[in-house]
């Protein structure tokens, strides 16, 4: 593990957009996983960061001064950064504390049993994102607020990807924080063992609502700074759902199926990526919506396993 100060943030120069005493520095690809992009406020009492992912090793000086992490949510990805930030206070959602904490805890959350596959994902976690545990992380809730001095950051909880997961709004610059509703051609992810699609497509609908005027995400997209492009990425983010869905009811119309067999189908990843994590994801996230689909009578189980299109 890297316990120092990385030596490489003296000869990579990070990209950057500034929004007042808010400061956006770009990861690689502008964030795309296994990266993210940096938020930093320099409050005139404190100085603040929104997460730490891979580039936060790469800022330097202006990194390395942050006095206070505010998570928007807990994943590996939103933590590489954290082990150059001992003394700092990193305050998390209290429904994604107990990831921040340990990694029984993060286990707990991914939903990993396997204990070969634990033992393997540490390790990668240790050696690609520099990963610690904070056991000294505190607990936020909806609505916290930070005053830093000049700037005031305020938490909306947003649940889905994650149960912790939320918005962080910085005003007055109004830049909103939305973390991994990061908007990508991929859709919304809920296949960790703490997401939930119901939560994620409320998130979704109230996220017009923040009054923004700048929008940041954790990966790929990186900055808007134009509501109406805004709002129609964000239509084709929560469209994604609607595509799942209907790919379900395609699947079940072409004959009955037990959720194994969708499975096998696939909903999130392509026919042959077959990363450690893919099979566990793909059944969170399809039991999910036969879930939903069986509330409303859509699907069937008229046999134990065995899914069917309702009548």
């Amino acid at each position: 593990m890297n316990s120092g100060k990385n030596n490489k943030a003296s000869i990579i120069t990070v990209q950057r957009a500034d929004f007042g005493r808010v400061s956006v520095l770009f990861g690689e690809k502008s964030g795309k996983y296994p990266d993210g992009n940096q938020v930093l406020i320099r409050g005139t009492d404190t100085r603040a960061a929104f997460d730490t992912p891979i580039v936060s090793n790469y800022i330097g000086a202006e990194f390395d001064a942050t006095e206070l992490v505010v998570m928007g949510h807990v994943h590996e990805d939103h933590m590489a950064g954290l082990h150059r930030l001992p003394e700092a206070e990193v305050h998390v959602h209290e429904a994604d504390l107990p990831s921040a904490r340990s990694w029984e805890g993060l286990v707990a959350a991914f939903g990993m049993t396997s204990e070969q596959r634990i033992e393997q994902t540490l390790k990668k976690f240790q050696r690609d994102f520099f990963y610690a545990p904070r056991p000294d992380a505190q607990g936020y809730q909806d609505g916290a607020c930070w005053e830093l001095g000049g700037s005031t950051v305020r938490a909306f909880h947003m649940p889905g990807h994650t149960a912790g997961h939320c918005v962080l709004l910085v005003e007055p610059e109004g830049v909103a924080f939305i973390g991994d509703i990061d908007l990508t051609g991929f859709g919304p992810y809920y296949g960790d063992a703490c997401s939930n699609l119901g939560d994620f497509r409320r998130t979704l609908a109230r996220l017009p609502d923040i009054p923004a005027k700048v929008w940041v995400t954790s990966h790929h997209r990186g900055v808007y700074t134009d509501r109406e492009h805004f709002l129609n990425d964000l239509a084709a983010f929560a469209a994604k759902i609607d595509q799942r869905e209907q790919r379900l009811l395609d699947l079940l119309s072409e004959s009955p199926k037990t959720l194994e067999q969708l499975v096998e189908q696939r909903l999130l990843y392509p026919a042959g990526f077959n990363a450690a994590w893919v099979t566990d994801a793909e059944t969170r996230t399809i039991s999910q919506h036969l879930a939903e689909l069986t509330a409303n009578g859509r699907v069937i189980m008229d046999q134990p396993g065995i899914y069917r299109l309702g009548n």
